[in-house]
């Protein structure tokens, strides 16, 4: 007689692996090239050298910003952009520097639009055009203009707070559902 243990020992290995590779970063160089080269003239000691090296540097970065080859990101457009993607499942890239200790861990915004999804659980749709989906609860009755906070939950999950009523389980729709 076969044991079962063998083969359900590699099935949970092949389960509890997964989520470990998935969140794996995939890594982005920092500084391009076109950008490294306005860095370097700063070590030119000729000053005549220097002024020539930064006018070309400089010329094919505007160049590149111009044809949107390289993009200028500040904090602040970083910090917006991290929390317009919160509750998406995108892959853990390292674009905006080795600065994870900024993670979203809840949004605060306003239900604009409100409706019924098929199955009757509610669709809020926020202030900056977000969707997100009640999967199980209680029903919120949401209206347009009440507060929503979402807060990231354990394994992933999400959890929203309805004009301060009790937290329901929700999930984030991408756009086009």
């Amino acid at each position: 007689m076969r044991h079962p243990f063998p083969i359900a020992a590699c099935t949970v290995l092949m389960f509890a692996a997964a989520p470990a590779l998935a969140d794996k970063p995939v890594e982005v160089a920092t500084q391009p090239p076109v950008f490294r080269a306005v860095i370097d003239c700063k070590a030119l000691p000729d000053p005549q050298a220097r002024l020539a090296c930064y006018d070309k540097a400089v010329g094919a970065l505007a160049a590149a910003a111009e044809t949107r080859d390289v993009l200028v990101v500040d904090r602040a457009t970083a910090r917006s952009t991290k929390r317009s993607l919160f509750g998406l499942a995108l892959p853990r890239i390292k674009l905006f520097g080795d600065n994870d200790d900024e993670e979203v861990e809840q949004i605060e915004s306003t239900i604009t639009t409100a409706y019924d999804a098929k199955d009757g659980m509610s669709v809020f749709v926020l202030a900056d055009g977000a969707r997100w989906k009640q999967t199980e609860g209680r029903f919120t009755y949401p209206k347009a203009g009440q507060p929503i906070v979402i807060r990231r939950a354990a394994l992933g999950s999400f959890f929203a707070k309805v004009n301060n009523q009790a937290a329901v389980r929700v999930i984030r729709l991408p756009q086009g559902q």
